[in-house]
């Protein structure tokens, strides 16, 4: 009897020890035993319903701008890397994350836990810039057209490519030093965790979510301007015309960048909101807020895919090729072969006018 309570008395501690390494003191004692069986299942069915749109959506982006020639444009450079991005998570931490929410605990090791959370971090602080990079290929592309092809030369555009990655793995690694990758068993997730430093976390919703925002709202303000300029010119000799595919174009990415920041707005605003008095503030944030918070987050990565295939015409038409060639394999090989020989060009720029016309294709 003696020996079990001791035994029992030993895992009891070593439990204790690795929760409070987990997540911190004050918030431990807050948490329920167990989530609900309602909550559980609703929790799965949109991270498996998010995987299986994430897998299915970026690959389809990827194979579209492979095969199609006229999406094979630098800007789009970055929409294929966006979208790597995005797909990165659904292969392996949102596997992980269900895999703990079946288990009602994270069953993974440390290992996992780390590497998980370092490529979560990847993804979101990846997808932010990128979509950044994104808004500034378009504000050149429109604004700045008879210097685009100098600017977005494909050489340029891998070097640019290259920078926005490297800012993104010099903004995730600080995180193994202040020790912010910790399991919260709210979100059965191993995230950054909020609670760590005041300044840290303030630090990262500035760098990796208020200043991309800032940079992003300014150039689709200043595309928004030209347009409106533009169509409200009182010679018509002097007007340039946009197409209706070019309006559709360019709402395509705006609407990325709008749902992103509404997908991820919650979360950074409860992170500030944290760390003004982590021991005051985080108790005092609704159980149900933060999870919603953190999924919605998560849930946005499925949805560029298919922001895509809603508004952008070559998008659509390459998707329903490539899911009608999944019936018949040969053809999407012949196609994707043709395709691939054509190489990726620049794209001409849109500033090259006939009778002060110019072609903006966003």
């Amino acid at each position: 009897m003696e020996r079990r309570s001791a035994g029992a008395s030993v895992t009891n501690r070593t439990q204790s020890r690795r929760e409070t390494r987990a997540f911190p003191t004050f918030l431990t004692s807050l948490l329920p035993v167990a989530t609900s069986a309602g909550v559980s299942t609703a929790l799965a069915s949109v991270l498996i319903f998010t995987i299986v749109v994430d897998i299915l959506g970026n690959v389809l982006v990827i194979l579209s701008v492979y095969r199609n020639k006229k999406l094979r444009n630098p800007g789009n450079i970055f929409v294929v890397s966006l979208s790597v991005a995005d797909l990165v998570v659904a292969l392996y931490p949102y596997p992980l994350v269900l895999t703990a929410i079946f288990h009602n605990d994270w069953t993974m090791g440390d290992l996992h836990c780390q590497v998980s959370g370092f490529i979560m971090g990847l993804s979101v602080i990846g997808s932010i810039f990128n979509i950044t990079a994104i808004a500034i290929n378009r504000y050149c592309y429109i604004c700045h057209s008879f210097h685009y092809d100098r600017l977005y030369s494909l050489r340029n555009t891998l070097c640019y490519l290259g920078l926005t990655w490297l800012l993104t793995a010099i903004a995730t690694i600080p995180n193994f030093f202040v020790g912010s990758l910790q399991y919260d068993p709210r979100i059965y997730s191993c995230t950054f965790a909020q609670t760590v430093s005041s300044y840290y976390t303030i630090s990262v919703v500035i760098i990796h979510f208020l200043i991309p925002l800032l940079v992003v709202s300014y150039c689709y303000m200043r595309i928004w301007v030209l347009v409106i300029q533009v169509k409200h010119r009182v010679k018509p000799e002097q007007r340039t015309k946009l197409k209706p595919s070019d309006v559709r174009n360019f709402l395509t990415m705006f609407m990325v960048f709008v749902l992103f920041a509404v997908c991820w707005a919650p979360l950074n605003l409860i992170g500030l909101a944290v760390a003004i008095n982590p021991p005051k503030v985080a108790p005092n944030i609704p159980e149900w807020l933060f999870v919603t918070s953190y999924f919605m987050a998560y849930f946005n990565s499925c949805l560029n895919a298919i922001i895509y295939g809603l508004l952008n015409q070559n998008f659509r038409k390459e998707y329903k090729t490539i899911l009608l060639a999944l019936c018949v394999p040969r053809l999407l090989l012949a196609e994707t072969s043709r395709c691939a020989t054509e190489g990726l060009k620049s794209k001409p720029s849109p500033a090259i006018t006939n009778n002060n016309v110019a072609e903006i294709d966003v």
